[in-house]
């Protein structure tokens, strides 16, 4: 780092500051502010005057205290040891800190992202004589028993290998090879680099989102699907279940990588995540999921401009993993709190507000994040993905406010959380009305790969029936249900089960918190069959009290928590019954009307 620049302090706002004598600073650029340096960003440059802020509390700043240069944006390490660790809005290791410093973090308190100390057991995959380029994967180790680490050779280093070092347990410090460049320089390789936060990791290609993540959640992997590399959104008012819902994806989905960002909520709810993911299993590998996770604080009670640069700390950790060749799946909670410190910000610094008092610029800072997302082809020709799951926290409710107005504009699925169903106990709380996912289509070959299915024409016959429901239900609401057709009676009924045995699920049952894709997909079949038997049997002119059997009824509706996960055969035995038994009424009708 260079200090030979210094500025001085001229005016403190909160988290701004405002500095003079800054000739030959750079916008962007990561300075220490004060005697005890703490550390900030410029944002805004004027000849000799700048303004920053800083990502530590100011309290004890004063004026004409001095400003350092570092010379370089603000960065984030990365390397092995990421994994497992929790970090905060500026990759301070937080674990740590606490560790050397107590409960309370005091100013200007730096420590490496990475254990210095800790050596890893490296595999060197380059040789002397090798010409390597950008991304190219020149040394592997085992960061976790589920992921192993792929260290790339830095953006702009291209050159052939001069030295190299043997096999074996080396720090994220030591020099692994040289490279000499074009020009005649050497550039040293390390399992640890340097990324500037706010600048995209290059990529070969982008390629198209048809992968499914599967989540084991039925509303999402069947009505709502999200792809790998894609974008989501979860909006919903307090209480809704918008932080339970994303640590339901987290824990369960098949991503490589998880990185999840307590962007500004309350301490209690990171604390939980603490408390739980170390506790919990990977039911895709059986491993600890810690194991494949990355953990990012920046709680309510954190100075807000940290909340602002911890999206970035995220996203730019959830690229490098993708840039191994890993899928990522990335979860922001929330975006709203981000959006919020960006408003404070805005006003400190004296812009013109737009709508509701947040910048101008809101949109548009909202678009460069979801664009990060993507399944990609790597600089190393291995494809990778980042999936952006960001929660939304409307003020009332009110999907009509301009962070989730702007967020919509931008994510190909929307979650839209409702406070009756949260009420009523149905979780997840997703309106199956107002959601919609974007990639439906790009996923249909998928399904059908991996369950010989045509699940998309199952969920659209069982949309039908949920939005014929709720035009019903407005009838029903007025005169009562008796006035109906009985044709429309079953279609009550059947709506109720999927509503009560198929997009309810419960996150502390053993068997139904996570539903692998083949099960889910049975589920729905099983209650297609007995809609379409109910359906054959009314045609008979039976009436809805045979026809609806409340023990067949109770039954299916149950399945979800009577059918363990791992054997599908009571699945079948109950389909069986359904045709068995309604089978037998049928020939009996069809006795009667013949007689």
């Amino acid at each position: 780092m260079n200090n030979a620049r210094k500025g001085t302090i001229r005016a403190i706002n909160g988290p701004v500051i405002r500095g003079v004598h800054m000739t030959g600073f750079g916008i962007h650029e990561m300075v220490e502010v004060g005697e005890d340096r703490r550390l900030g960003e410029i944002i805004s440059l004027d000849v000799d005057h700048a303004v920053i802020q800083v990502y530590e509390q100011t309290e004890g700043l004063k004026v004409g205290e001095s400003i350092y240069s570092t010379g370089e944006p603000l960065s984030v390490v990365l390397g092995p040891g990421l994994l497992m660790n929790m970090y905060d809005g500026i990759e301070r290791p937080l674990e740590r800190i606490h560790d050397a410093h107590g409960d309370f973090m005091a100013t200007g308190v730096k420590m490496p992202a990475l254990d210095a100390e800790k050596k890893w057991d490296v595999t060197m995959h380059i040789h002397v004589g090798d010409t390597v380029a950008p991304g190219v994967i020149f040394a592997t180790c085992k960061e976790t028993v589920l992921i192993e680490h792929r260290s790339m050779v830095p953006a702009g280093v291209a050159g052939k290998v001069t030295e190299v070092v043997e096999n074996g347990a080396y720090t994220v410090e030591d020099v692994l090879a040289k490279v000499e460049t074009e020009d005649g320089n050497t550039v040293e390789l390390k399992l640890a680099q340097r990324w500037p936060v706010r600048r995209p990791r290059t990529v070969s290609r982008r390629l198209a989102t048809n992968d499914l993540l599967v989540t084991g959640q039925r509303v999402l992997d069947v009505f709502f699907p999200i792809a790998k590399g894609g974008t989501v959104a979860i909006p919903g008012g307090f209480g809704t279940g918008k932080t339970m819902l994303q640590h339901q994806i987290a824990k369960f989905c098949d991503a490589d990588v998880i990185v999840y960002i307590g962007c500004g909520e309350r301490g209690n709810e990171m604390t939980d995540v603490l408390d739980s993911f170390p506790q919990l299993v990977d039911p895709n590998t059986g491993e600890n999921l810690m194991n494949r996770t990355i953990l990012i604080a920046n709680t309510s009670n954190m100075p807000v401009a940290a909340r602002e640069a911890s999206i970035y700390t995220g996203i730019t950790m959830a690229e490098y993993y993708r840039d191994m060749g890993y899928d990522v799946a990335l979860m922001a909670d929330s975006t709203s709190r981000w959006a919020e410190a960006l408003r404070e910000i805005s006003g400190r610094l004296e812009e013109m507000p737009a709508e509701e008092g947040y910048p101008a610029y809101l949109s548009s800072r909202i678009a460069q994040f979801y664009e990060r997302a993507g399944r990609v082809e790597n600089l190393n020709h291995s494809i990778g993905s980042v999936t952006l799951i960001g929660a939304v926290s409307p003020a009332g409710g009110d999907f009509s406010e301009p962070v989730t107005e702007a967020t919509k504009r931008y994510v190909k699925v929307f979650l839209g959380l409702d406070k009756e169903l949260a009420y009523s106990r149905h979780y997840p709380a997703i309106n199956w009305m107002d959601s919609y996912s974007g990639y439906l289509d790009l996923l249909a070959n998928d399904y059908i790969d991996r369950t010989d299915v045509d699940v998309m024409a199952l969920r659209r016959k069982m949309m039908e029936i949920l939005l014929e429901e709720s035009k019903l239900n407005d009838i029903v609401s007025l005169v009562g249900a008796d006035v109906l057709p009985e044709e429309q009676r079953l279609v009550l009924d059947i709506a109720r089960i999927l509503r009560v045995g198929y997009l309810q699920q419960n996150s502390f049952h053993e068997i139904d918190t996570y539903v692998p894709l083949q099960k889910q997909v049975r589920m729905l079949q099983v209650i297609d069959t007995l809609y379409e038997n109910g359906k054959d049997l009314l045609a008979l002119h039976a009436p809805l009290s045979v026809v609806h059997d409340d023990e067949l009824f109770q039954q299916v509706t149950m399945m979800k928590y009577n059918v363990p996960n791992d054997d599908l055969s009571a699945i079948d035995a109950l389909e069986e019954s359904i045709v068995s038994h309604y089978d037998a009424l049928k020939l009996q009708y069809q006795g009667e009307d013949a007689s």
